[in-house]
């Protein structure tokens, strides 16, 4: 099991002085769903991107602790005592996703010219790899093997690099796009060039099934979604929490994805703070009355 803690988080604006985030406290563990809701402007999706390392931002004061059990990464990885608790803040973006950090983005970027495959098989081994270096150190040859360059398109990459090979990783994307009712000749299109909105998000949710991180964070992954993307969608999501016992922080203006994916607790945030936290019934009262009512329930003032 693994457990992200958020202690009075304060972040701003890294170019220039805009406080965003006021001392946000939170804590999501394996195997829960988190609705993180608020208006606009709140701070929602800066605490997603500080989460991740995104260079935009700046935290001031705070910390994010990332904490592990035994076993965490299956018998390939052992986690020595020391190395049970992580403070992402001190570590690179690359280095929290090889600790099972997950950000879904709100607006995935199109890279045209690379397939959905080697995008997630490179993605997949470099998380391997990368893992592999934090709790077992640097490889020596790992520098040497930097500098033989590809044999192959660099976009393609050596045809079998990688703990995961080409065949081995077929058969888990096959596995997971059929769980997430996708298309298989999707795999074979340029990354979310040309996709839909939907599409986009249903591949978001792709990434994260390969990749089974301990804790995904999901930025309003259900905008923009027709009501058949959003079940798909849902279901990917649900499937992440039951199979592969991951944390999930969903970030959402809506209460309709909250039908599909249910969660155990729901927070609201305000002026960069979480202003109340609650049970699924709180999504629902939300959707009903909007936020004014909580700010005055906290601040005394609407």
């Amino acid at each position: 099991m693994a457990r992200l803690e958020l202690n009075n988080l304060h972040a701003e604006v890294a170019e220039g002085d805009e406080k965003i985030l006021e001392g946000v406290n939170l804590e999501v563990k394996s195997g829960e769903i988190h609705a993180l809701m608020g208006p606009n402007g709140s701070g929602k999706s800066t605490t997603a991107k500080v989460i991740a390392g995104h260079p935009a931002y700046e935290v001031t004061e705070g910390e994010v602790l990332l904490h592990l059990e035994e076993g965490e990464f299956g018998e390939e990885i052992e986690i020595d005592e020391d190395q049970r608790t992580w403070n992402l803040l001190d570590l690179e973006p690359n280095e929290r996703a090889a600790l099972g950090i997950f950000l879904g983005f709100q607006y995935p970027a199109e890279i045209d010219g690379v397939t959905m495959t080697n995008f997630l098989r490179t993605a997949l081994n470099a998380k391997i790899e990368e893992r592999e270096e934090l709790f077992e150190g640097e490889d020596d040859d790992a520098d040497e093997e930097e500098d033989e360059g590809f044999e192959t398109s660099p976009m393609e990459g050596p045809a079998d690099e990688g703990e995961v090979g080409v065949a081995e990783f077929q058969q888990i994307l096959q596995e997971k796009m059929e769980a997430l009712d996708m298309d298989e000749r999707f795999a074979q299109r340029y990354l979310n060039a040309g996709f839909s909105g939907g599409e986009k998000k249903q591949n978001e949710v792709l990434q994260a099934a390969i990749l089974e991180p301990s804790i995904a964070v999901l930025d309003e992954i259900d905008s923009g979604l027709d009501i058949d993307r959003l079940q798909d969608v849902s279901d990917g999501i649900n499937a992440l929490r039951d199979e592969e016992g991951t944390g999930i922080l969903q970030i959402t203006h809506y209460q309709r994805i909250l039908d599909y994916v249910e969660p155990d607790h729901v927070h609201v945030m305000l002026d960069g703070q979480i202003a109340k936290s609650g049970d699924a019934s709180l999504a629902a009262e939300l959707e009903d009355k909007g936020y004014d009512w909580v700010r005055e329930e906290v601040y005394g003032t609407a």
